[in-house]
């Protein structure tokens, strides 16, 4: 029986800054990064093992690995199945992470089950990455969902969702990101990607780099999974895109040539989407191609190359947080060429490669204004002067630390042309919310 009733009260919507659901759920939980899956196989099997009531999917890979996932939940959901979706991070609620037939869970709802949890990640000692990816599974068992597309974390190998058996597993591309954590070399990287890979179970990846395929190949031969490469070049014909849709011509072993269109805009975006459905044709093989198309067509994943329009200004919102991200964006931008103006709102991590970010970014806009979120983790924040006074590249370049000041800095500035938003998930998400441009409006 799917929960209708619950009991704890919602909290009321905070001013911009972190979402007040994040400590309401799991108060005083921290947000660490854990390695291991013992914690999380133990609060599983207390809990009866709610990721074993329904089908999975399971995307990892550095960049494109959330539009496969909501790729994979549209399609499933044309398909005629109730379908979960769990990705992280959000943009402007957590409610975002938790998602069913394309709508976020309620926030009561996720209080109610996150109640019942609590006990269970005390004892055990969840991080909050962990106690979040057990809420989810538990969530939707309580949905009656019958497939979930589920999104690593961080990593593969040791990340909290790497405990479910899925149908289809796919890998998207390894670039230089969290080097940290999973190392300081490609090689590293792909080795804890390919930690998601399983026996038995299909395997597709659009990461085409021969060092990096071996690593991806030497485990699936070890675990006698099938490995699939979707090689854009020669899966792909007729790639073009505008401001509205990515259209491209795939060649499938199931359904023949289909003619694909997405609303996310990019190469890499017909990447992904190439992707998603080649996965689905291994795990999936009874889905209709009508149901494919329709579903790629309908996908909604907000924060990707996203265009709105606002007055006689066009919003262009995208959360690239690693070089490869911010070189895949500069490419589309400057293929679309929207209209001038356009100056840059950049906010970036201070963890993150910003010397190597900005370039591309800066040398696309007439102005660059850098700023920090509000939500951003306050440890994890850059220093916008010292990096202003690091950037020589002749694109004019304003500090205003205040994220408020400095989105209504770009708004005039970009006025009649374009305004850029980018940088990271925090800094997208905290315009998205100032303008009234929420994902999901107020549901």
């Amino acid at each position: 029986m799917r929960a209708s009733e619950v009991s704890l009260p919602l909290p009321e919507p905070g001013p911009l800054g972190p979402d007040p659901l994040i400590e309401a759920l799991f108060p005083n939980v921290e947000r660490k990064v854990e390695w291991g899956l013992g914690r999380m196989e133990a609060a599983l099997e207390a809990l009866d093992n709610p990721h074993r009531a329904y089908r999975c999917l399971h995307v990892g890979g550095t960049n494109g690995k959330g539009s496969v996932a909501s790729t994979w939940s549209s399609v499933l959901q044309r398909s005629g199945a109730r379908v979960g979706l769990y990705t992280s991070p959000h943009l402007c609620s957590f409610r975002e992470r938790v998602v069913v037939q394309g709508r976020p869970v309620a926030g009561d709802l996720l209080l109610d089950i996150a109640a019942r949890l609590r006990p269970l990640v005390g004892e055990l000692g969840l991080s909050f990455f962990e106690a979040a990816t057990l809420l989810a599974f538990e969530t939707f068992r309580v949905e009656e969902v019958e497939i979930a597309a589920i999104e690593v974390g961080l990593g593969g190998r040791l990340d909290a969702t790497n405990v479910i058996q899925p149908l289809v597993t796919a890998i998207t591309n390894v670039a230089m990101d969290h080097q940290d954590f999973l190392g300081d070399t490609l090689a590293e990287i792909a080795f804890e990607k390919a930690g998601i890979i399983k026996e038995g179970v299909p395997v597709a990846t659009a990461e085409r780099r021969p060092g990096l395929l071996a690593i991806f190949k030497a485990q699936a031969d070890s675990v006698g999974a099938p490995l699939t490469v979707v090689d854009p070049w020669e899966d792909i014909s007729d790639l073009r895109w505008g401001p509205q849709s990515t259209r491209f011509t795939l060649t499938t072993e199931r359904w023949g040539a289909l003619d694909i269109e997405t609303p996310l805009l990019g190469a890499h975006q017909a990447s992904n989407a190439a992707l998603a459905i080649r996965a689905l044709e291994l795990g999936l093989p009874h889905l209709n191609a009508f149901d494919v198309t329709d579903g790629v067509r309908d996908v909604d994943w907000p924060g990707r190359v996203q265009i709105r329009r606002q007055g006689d200004t066009l919003y262009v919102f995208d959360v690239a947080h690693n070089t490869a991200g911010a070189r895949a964006l500069a490419t589309v931008l400057r293929d679309l060429a929207p209209p001038r103006p356009m100056v840059l709102l950049a906010g970036i991590l201070g963890d993150k490669d910003w010397a190597r970010m900005l370039p591309p970014l800066t040398d696309a806009v007439d102005l660059a204004v850098f700023t920090t979120p509000v939500s951003a983790p306050a440890g994890r924040a850059w220093d916008p002067q010292a990096v202003a006074a690091a950037v020589r590249d002749g694109t004019p370049i304003h500090v205003t630390p205040d994220f408020r000041t400095a989105l209504e800095q770009v708004q005039s500035e970009g006025r009649g042309g374009t305004v850029l938003v980018t940088g990271s998930c925090y800094t997208v998400g905290d315009a998205l919310h100032l303008l009234g441009m929420t994902p999901y409006g107020d549901d």
